[in-house]
């Protein structure tokens, strides 16, 4: 070392021990000398601090590592390797970047975060499967994955050791490292045993797992599972032992702990019905699972936890029968601990209850005699020599054989459960290799140290034992592989230790001894041990105790209390109770406790191990071993078994004891370092040459510090050792080996300093001279800047005074216009002051005088008013007492009035009067009724007569048209119905007559009986009348009598009134009912106009003859059967057009089904005048011969008036279709720039023409058709009068036969002819229809369109030019994509059309072909044989079409010389894909001699023999390649000559004309399609297997920029044996050999002829593989987040973006998929400090999630002093930040992500008939057609 070089110096960082946080870190602010008392620091806090120094007592401090070196992935790449570096180091790590694994040496440090991580899913484990150790960062998936590398490599048995104390996870890294080997090393048969492991994980928690007061879930026994592997290393079986199960954890549990988690699980189900009759309750009801007071953990279902455990059952084949007793026997265990045992009164003896309902339970469950188990559960047998007793036990006894039965219960259960997970597991193959993982307890030391932990702790020994040793030789082997001089270390050996526990007379010895003595105690024992062990150093006696004793063990002393132990190592259980057990009614629960023999466990027949040392004898078998033999036993062959194997370690550390996520306690990390032995490996790796580099590595680290004359050397050996003679004099600080230079503790940091003074020091001179340069160039600058100042200055001066000359000047004048204008608005300011005042005050005046007025109007008319109201006042009293006095005035005159009243009324007189007045009205009344009567009856006769008129007129129209069809029986039905209706109507009338009558008839006898009282009243008046005048004078005196008259005589006037209203009413009714009978004969005489108006209608009146010979011709009535037809018509033309087009202009189609109803119409005159013809010539001579004249002269006048319709209606149609056209040519003529309106203008003109002329020739048929007619009436005219001229009867008969025959002649062809017409005319006017509907569906299209680019027009004159251009852009697309769905509906079309023609020309083409053949061949045999040859060679060279022949022998022939044995080589030289158009030709042929078998056999052989080929070079890129080529130009020619349409587009006329003829391959084209996407995703796969290894050296690790990247120190992991230099190591890759690859499969599959679009998803597919694989790879090695990597990636991915667009590969979208890992590299090269950094971040890293952003932060790390890490609070800044993004939850890219592929139609311009075939193909066997 150089003598300038003192470490403890100014501003150098140390650390010092801390109470509290147990290292502390200051700096030096005083340069130290050698025998100063005191070292002056100043903590972080710059509190200052005088740290005393002394050469004994208190040492130097450690010193501190430089920043670039802490948060080293491995512990052992510090360059000073202490307990406050390490520390630090591991804090670091967890707190900043979460993270929870690191190296030390061998050892990874686990620390629990107490959090789910995202960081274990299938991802991860593909990212580090087939890795280095030391490449990636470290992880649990990394050290399985190096156990698998070297049992494959090295073919030895691994084994993986988990270790740590309760609680820091050591079960869930054993879990993750057995689903790491699940993965990689699945098993190849469908036994599934990877699923098998890891379900057995589930079940060993819930028998073996506990809640305790560190670890919710903490395992209570030790595992070690070995995972067998065959001979290609995939999993075939596994096996597992346990260690020392608690089982005192059954029976006691601490406060806040819990029993087994099986217990809570199906205390949790007891509810369900399966789990009844275990009678289970709540675990608080039962005593072994409530002693911790808290039956509940949080977070964790147990009932949903049973659910796992029985699926796992199920899994490992345990049945449910199984499965249900082993539940039993859980239960009866909580059964049996709530049997309560009751103490007799002498207090030695005690009893079960007889009615304990738990003993009940535990004898039922179990299948055991309730009785005996009552009796053995309180007593116990002595045996001697001679005699056997049964001995009484105490309550205290009989509770300890109590819980000692039910441990013993329990134990055996777990042991038959391990034993059938066992058998699972097991495999009958031959096991090459295995891999084990133990998960056992780490070292333990509690307050109160038992049994249980003395174990622990004495296999902990042992285990740090083997570490030791093995860590020391891993040292020794290193040194001698880089043969470097060997110097012993001096490292703890803890063999004194363990012998203090196993060695003869040792602990265990003198526990058994203890446990033989009849009375042995657990104070005997003790004091045994103070006699046996007081001289060894490593026991110890407590000052304070006789019954405990301390061991001295390699991580600290503990205090073990002696109480128990020999109890618990002798595990009695008294045999009664057990062959109670045995004798069981179950067979599971007799098996439990059968006697094996006392011998030690099997060795397992697939390990084959050498023990090191020879086991301990087993003792006499007449004495049952201890659980401390056991123990010893079963550790020494895990001992035997791990030295046979290569070890991998895994510590687990529990950061604090509150369970909180991320938090470090720096105590208890150290307690645990110390503990499991990490900082003992670090004190062997710190004793010999902790730092070591490769030379190359070195070399670019440390050539800074070189002189250029020595880099010229090409010996970087020789280089690195002259640099380290020159920089460190002394020798002793280094070593050099064969591929390493080995540094002491603290020389790297020693050369980082120097390296980051030559930085410094560079820097400073590079700085220097930039800023000389600058300033000069700087003052020339501002020289030549001055110069030209100063001149331009000059002339701005002189400028500036002329300018000033004649600004003084205009100034003069500007001031004097100013001032005047000033002063005149100052003037005119105060002026217009003055007035406004004057205005304001005269103002103010006027108004006052004005209030002052209103005040004086305003009192005067309050005094009006007061006035006017006294004097209305004095008035109204003056008219009240007038009233007054008038009223009392009236009054009196009333009085006297009334008495003269009442004198009157009391005279005779007035009641005469009365009466005749009565008797007047009564004979009214009477007259009236019987007037109504009268009218009554005579309507009702009318209605009579109406009805009987109405009925005789509906029999005249039934009996006219009884006979009459069509329309007119459609006629008759509708009058049908209205007369029914009608008569309806009339009884309704006549019931509501009869209503009438009756209301009449009893208002008629109520008057009479109302008259027949008023007269009976009238003679008691008269006989009264003289009695009343004698006692007028006594009636005077009282008013009621002679008031009681007025009040008859007024309810007499009230009942008129009433029968008045009645009659009202009634009249009225009858008023209604004239009206509607007037409304009903209104209707009749409607409707017989009607009838009358339907006579004299146009068109044909069915009658019963006719009627019938229309039913014999159709199937249907004879009702609208036109309508129907027309029905169909339009339906089949909806179905033709599409809905959308149909429904463009109904009114046009309705217009169009008139016309063509109309034409119907007239086919059905015709057709009645042929009928009509008929029935005459049969009926002549039954009918007189004028009325069939006048009938026939009505049919011809008819017949003329139809004729002349049709022809006007034909003209109106013409005129409309003349317009339709103008109108067409208009708007084409207007948009002559459309080409597609003037193409479909066009069209529709062509097709108006042909309908045009087939309307002209049907009616040229019409003509005819009535001219045959015409003349067919003038035969029957001239006929007649012959018939009726003739006299004779012999005469008429003998012409009736010949004039019938010629009747039924003409009869016959005009009804041939009729019927032909009759199609044609409809098929005419269907056309016409159709054609009508295409024109106006085209116009209103036409008019649609216009109109639309009218609107586009406008809207896109109103945008901006982008938006302009981006809208045209989506309208164009837009535009495609409908013309695109018009055209498949088109093609849909044209292919149904199509199949039809072809099923015709298929029919055709076998009566064409085999007349042909027998035509040739009868040719054939006429000529001769050489003509014949001459003539097919003429042939054959004239009319080739493409086609190959082959003979059906031939066949296998074919597909193994194309197919089977053909290599790319071989037709490299001639037309692309050529097997695929020979194959094609071959199924033309057989398509063309319509060969179905052929076709089939042909096609189905290819698939089949492209699969074996592919699948016999599954790993060939060229063969896959080529393959794909071909069978994707098979399936493009299968389209291109299918005779689809759609297809055919780019074909030329020949290649239209080779198209299939008899077959449709569309099934075939489907097979060949998935065929084609397994090809390519097998392609994928094999360049993906090629370059995969590529990608990590050449994207991250190889410099394309030399000299860019720096070199950090390494630790062990990079020094693995993984990484072996001397057995070649992983290979290395550059960037160009990865771009060569690609562009090697870019020319494969060019050069085969591969679409370019499969090419370009090809490439996109390998982009997005080399995308994530790097990606994962930066998420996962810290080494390669750095700045200086991040530009090398960065130029990296430019490279690949650059060979994209040197191969036009650019459109593939492959470079978009690296966009990712583009990102990655810029978030590594931005500033990283500020907020706005961090929103800079968010906003470019869109392709990256937020925790790859964070991840990659976290990972980033400086290679240089002058770089920062980035702080926790940006980082956290960005994980806090809102971002609108949907992250996905995994961390890493999925690298099996495969896009979409879609194979385009890329038809072929290769002509068959020119395909030539080399003759090196040997197909020799193929006639070219």
């Amino acid at each position: 070392m150089t003598s300038d070089y003192y470490p403890y110096s100014k501003y150098t960082r140390v650390w010092i021990p801390d109470p509290d946080h147990v290292w502390r870190a200051a700096e030096i602010v005083r340069d130290y000398k050698e025998g100063e008392p005191v070292l002056h620091l100043t903590l972080e806090d710059d509190t200052p601090l005088e740290y005393p120094v002394g050469p004994k007592s208190n040492p130097l401090p450690f010193l501190r590592n430089p920043d670039i070196l802490v948060g080293e992935n491995d512990l052992t790449a510090l360059s000073y390797l202490h307990e406050p570096a390490v520390l630090h180091n591991l804090k670091v790590r967890f707190l900043e970047p979460n993270h929870i694994y690191t190296y030390c040496g061998i050892v990874l440090v686990a620390i629990n975060p107490y959090e789910q991580l995202h960081i274990y899913g299938e991802e991860v484990i593909r990212a580090y499967s087939g890795q280095n150790m030391g490449d990636m960062d470290p992880h649990i998936f990394a050290v399985a994955e190096e156990a698998y590398k070297q049992m494959a490599r090295d073919e030895r048995n691994q084994s993986i050791i988990v270790s740590g104390e309760s609680g820091a996870g050591k079960t869930v890294s054993a879990k993750y490292a057995m689903r790491f080997f699940a993965t990689v090393g699945g098993s190849t048969s469908d036994t599934n045993v990877e699923e098998k492991v890891l379900a057995s994980s589930p079940i060993m928690e819930a028998i073996g797992n506990a809640k305790t007061t560190r670890n919710d879930n903490s395992s209570r026994f030790g595992k070690y599972i070995e995972i067998g592997f065959n001979r290609q290393y995939r999993i075939i079986g596994a096996n597992m032992r346990t260690y020392l199960l608690e089982k005192s954890r059954v029976v006691f549990q601490a406060e806040d702990e819990r029993n087994y988690h099986i217990f809570y699980q199906l205390c949790a189900s007891a509810s369900l019905p399966e789990y009844k009759d275990l009678c289970l309750a709540s675990a608080e009801d039962f005593t072994f699972t409530s002693m911790g007071e808290n039956i509940f953990i949080e977070g964790v279902n147990d009932a949903e936890d049973l659910e796992k455990t029985r699926e796992a059952f199920t899994l490992l084949g345990i049945k449910e029968g199984n499965q249900s007793s082993i539940f039993k026997v859980i239960a009866s265990i909580l059964h049996l601990g709530n049997i309560e045992i009751c103490s007799q009164r002498d207090g030695e003896s005690c009893h079960v209850l007889r009615d304990d309902l738990h003993l009940k339970h535990f004898c039922t469950l179990l299948g055991v005699e309730l009785k005996q188990m009552e009796h053995w559960l309180c007593h116990r047998k002595l045996v001697t020599a001679t005699e056997t007793y049964v001995k009484n036990m105490s309550t205290k006894q009989a509770e300890n054989a109590r819980d000692a039965l039910a441990k013993h219960i329990y134990a055996r259960m777990f042991d038959w459960i391990v034993e059938h997970i066992n058998k699972a597991l097991h495999t009958s193959s031959k096991q090459h290799s295995f891999i084990g993982v133990l998960d056992i307890y780490g070292f333990e030391t509690f307050e109160v140290n038992s049994f249980e932990q003395f174990c622990i702790n004495y296999a902990n020994e042992k285990l740090q034992q083997q570490f030791n040793s093995h860590v020391f030789k891993l040292e020794q082997e290193e040194y001698m592989k880089e043969q470097i001089p060997w110097t012993l270390i001096d490292f703890y050996d803890n063999q004194p230790c363990i012998d203090l526990i196993e060695a003869r007379l040792g602990i265990l010895d003198l526990l058994d001894e203890e446990c033989k003595v009849p009375k042995g105690t657990d104070e005997n024992w003790a004091q045994k041990l103070y006699k046996q062990h007081s001289v060894s150093a490593h026991f110890q006696k407590p000052r304070m105790s006789n019954v405990s004793f301390i061991i001295v063990h390699f991580a600290d002393k503990v205090e073990y209390q002696s109480e128990g132990f020999l109890e618990k190592n002798r595990d009695t259980v008294y045999g009664e109770q057990i062959n109670i057990l045995k004798a069981s009614e179950f067979q599971l629960v007799a098996d439990l406790f059968h006697d094996k023999d006392d011998v030690a466990p099997p060795k397992s027949s697939r390990v084959n191990v050498r023990p090191a040392k020879s086991t301990p004898k087993a003792p006499n078998k007449e004495h049952k071993k201890t659980v401390g033999h056991q123990f010893r036993s079963s550790l020494h062959l895990l001992m035997e078994t791990l030295n046979a194997t290569t070890p991998h370690y895994v510590r687990c550390i529990k950061p604090n004891d509150l369970k909180e996520p991320f938090m470090f306690d720096s105590r208890r990390a150290v307690q645990q370092l110390r503990a499991c032995g990490v900082l003992e490996t670090i004190r062997i790796s710190a004793a010999g040459y902790p730092s070591r580099w490769t030379y190359p590595d070195f070399f670019n680290r440390y050539r800074v510090l070189l002189k250029k004359s020595e880099m010229a050397s090409a010996d970087k050996k020789l280089v690195c050792r002259n640099l380290l003679e020159t920089l460190i004099k002394d020798h002793d600080m280094f070593q050099f080996g064969k591929t390493k230079i080995f540094f002491r503790a603290g020389q790297v940091a020693y050369l980082e300093k120097l390296r980051a003074d030559r930085f410094r020091s560079a820097c400073i001179k590079i700085q220097k001279t930039v800023r000389g340069w600058l300033q000069r160039v700087r003052y020339r600058k501002v020289r030549k800047m001055a110069v030209s100042l100063q001149r331009y200055g000059r002339g701005y001066l002189a400028r500036r005074h002329a300018d000033f000359l004649r600004q003084t000047r205009a100034a003069l004048l500007c001031q004097k216009q100013y001032r005047m204008v000033r002063d005149r608005r100052a003037y005119l300011r105060v002026r217009r002051a003055v007035v406004t005042i004057q205005a304001f005050t005269r103002g103010m005046f006027t108004r006052r005088i004005y209030q002052e007025f209103m005040l004086h109007h305003k009192a005067m008319l309050i005094q009006k008013v007061v006035r006017g109201w006294l004097q209305r006042r004095r008035f109204r009293r003056a008219r009240d007492a007038a009233i007054t006095i008038q009223c009392l005035f009236r009054r009196v005159r009333a009085r006297r009035r009334l008495k003269q009243l009442k004198v009157e009324a009391r005279s005779a007189e007035r009641l005469k009067s009365l009466n005749s007045g009565m008797e007047n009205k009564i004979v009214q009344l009477q007259r009236k009724m019987d007037d109504q009567s009268k009218e009554l009856r005579t309507h009702n006769e009318q209605l009579l007569q109406v009805n009987n008129k109405l009925q005789k007129q509906l029999e005249e129209v039934q009996s006219r048209q009884g006979g009459a069809g069509g329309a007119g029986g459609a006629q008759l039905s509708s009058l049908q119905e209205e007369l029914d209706r009608l008569r309806e109507e009339l009884q309704e009338a006549s019931a509501q007559r009869k209503r009438m009558e009756e209301e009449h008839g009893k208002e008629k006898t109520g008057l009479q009986l109302r008259v027949e009282e008023l007269e009976k009243e009238n003679a008691l008046l008269k006989s009264e009348k003289e009695e009343m005048n004698h006692r007028i004078l006594q009636l005077t005196k009282s008013s009621g009598d002679g008031v009681s008259r007025p009040e008859d005589s007024g309810s007499v006037s009230l009942m008129e009134t009433s029968l008045q209203a009645e009659l009202d009413a009634e009249r009225q009714r009858y008023q209604n009912l004239l009206k509607q009978k007037t409304t009903v004969e209104q209707r009749y005489d409607n409707l017989k106009e009607e009838l009358s108006m339907s006579k004299f209608q146009p068109g044909h009146r069915r009658n019963p003859s006719n009627q019938s010979s229309l039913e014999s011709d159709s199937n249907y009535t004879s009702i609208s059967t036109s309508e129907l037809g027309d029905t169909e018509d339009s339906i089949q033309l909806v179905e033709e057009m599409g809905l959308e087009k149909a429904a463009m202009d109904i009114s046009l189609f309705m217009k169009l089904q008139k016309r063509v109803r109309e034409l119907e119409q007239e086919r059905r005159r015709l057709q009645v005048n042929l009928d009509k013809m008929e029935e005459l010539a049969r009926s002549r001579g039954s009918e007189s011969r004028s009325s069939t004249s006048e009938q026939e002269t009505a049919d011809l006048a008819y017949n003329n008036l139809k004729r002349q319709e049709l022809e006007s209606e034909n003209k109106k149609l013409k005129k409309d279709l003349n317009e339709l056209r103008k109108s067409i040519s208009e708007r084409a003529s207007e948009n002559d720039s459309s080409k597609e309106l003037q193409d479909s203008y066009n069209l529709l003109l062509s097709q108006l023409r042909s309908a045009n002329e087939e309307l002209d020739g049907r009616k040229e048929e019409v003509l005819i058709l009535r001219t045959q007619i015409v003349s067919a009436a003038h035969i029957r005219e001239n006929n007649q009068p012959i018939q009726q001229s003739s006299e004779a009867p012999e005469v008429s008969e003998d012409k009736e036969p010949l004039d019938s025959e010629e009747a039924l002649k003409a009869y016959h062809g005009l009804r041939e002819s009729k019927k032909l017409l009759e199609a044609q005319l409809q098929t005419q006017s269907r056309q016409h229809g159709d054609e009508l509907e295409a024109l106006h569906t085209q116009i209103e299209l036409l008019r649609d369109d216009i109109e639309k680019k009218q609107e586009i027009l406008s809207y896109t004159a109103s945008l901006s030019p982008e938006a302009r251009v981006e809208y045209s852009v989506q309208q164009e697309i837009t535009r495609l994509t409908n013309d695109n769905l018009d055209l498949k509906e088109l093609v849909e079309k044209l292919e149904k059309n199509e199949r039809k023609l072809k099923k015709q020309l298929r029919i055709y083409m076998k009566k064409v072909q085999e007349l042909e053949a027998s035509q040739a061949a009868a040719q054939t045999s006429r000529s001769r044989p050489a003509l014949s040859r001459q003539v097919t060679v003429q042939r054959k060279e004239k009319d080739f079409e493409g086609m190959l022949e082959y003979y059906k022998e031939d066949e296998a022939l074919l597909f193994k010389t194309l197919i089977t044995d053909i290599r790319p080589n071989t037709v490299s030289a001639t037309v692309p894909c050529l097997p695929a158009y020979i194959l094609f030709m071959c199924i033309r042929h057989a398509d063309y001699v319509n060969d179905d078998q052929k076709v089939e056999s042909l096609l189905t052989s290819t698939i089949n023999a492209i699969k074996k080929v592919l699948k016999k070079n599954n790993e060939d890129f060229e063969m896959t390649s080529f393959w794909l080529a071909n069978t994707s130009r098979l399936l493009h020619c299968l389209k291109q000559y299918s005779g689809d349409e759609a297809f055919m587009t780019q074909n030329t006329g020949k290649q239209n004309e080779h198209c299939l003829k008899n077959f449709d391959l569309a099934e075939y084209r489907q097979v060949l399609s998935d065929l084609s996407i397994q090809i390519y995703q097998q392609l994928i796969k094999v360049a993906e297997g090629i370059i995969q290894p590529m990608i990590v050296s050449a994207m991250l690790e190889s410099e394309s920029i030399p000299s860019l990247a720096g070199v950090k120190t390494m630790g062990y992991r990079n020094r693995s044996s993984s990484m072996d230099v001397d057995s070649g190591g992983p290979a290395t890759y550059t960037l160009q050999a990865l771009i060569r690859q690609l562009g090697q499969f870019h020319g494969t599959m060019r050069d085969h002829g591969l679409d370019p679009e499969i090419v370009g998803q090809v490439v996109r597919q390998l982009f997005h593989c080399v995308n994530a694989v790097t990606l994962n790879n930066l998420l996962l090695r810290k080494d390669v987040c750095s700045w200086s990597n991040g530009m090398q990636l960065r130029y990296n991915t430019s490279q690949m973006e650059e060979w994209l667009r040197a191969n036009n590969l650019s459109h593939s979208k492959a470079a978009e998929t690296l966009e990712p890992i583009i990102q990655a590299a810029q978030l590594l090269q931005v500033k990283k400090k500020t907020t706005q950094d961090a929103e800079a971040i968010c906003s470019l890293c869109s392709a990256l999630s937020t925790q790859q952003i964070v991840k990659i932060l976290n990972l980033y790390t400086p290679l240089n002093e002058f770089e920062e890490r980035v702080s926790v609070s940006f980082i956290r800044s960005i994980q806090t930040r809102p971002q609108q993004r949907h992250d996905p939850p995994q961390l890493l890219m999925d690298t099996k992500h495969m896009f979409p592929v879609l194979f385009p139609y890329t038809p072929s311009a290769l002509s068959l008939e020119t395909l030539h075939i080399p003759a090196s193909l040997g197909l020799d066997f193929l006639i070219r057609v």
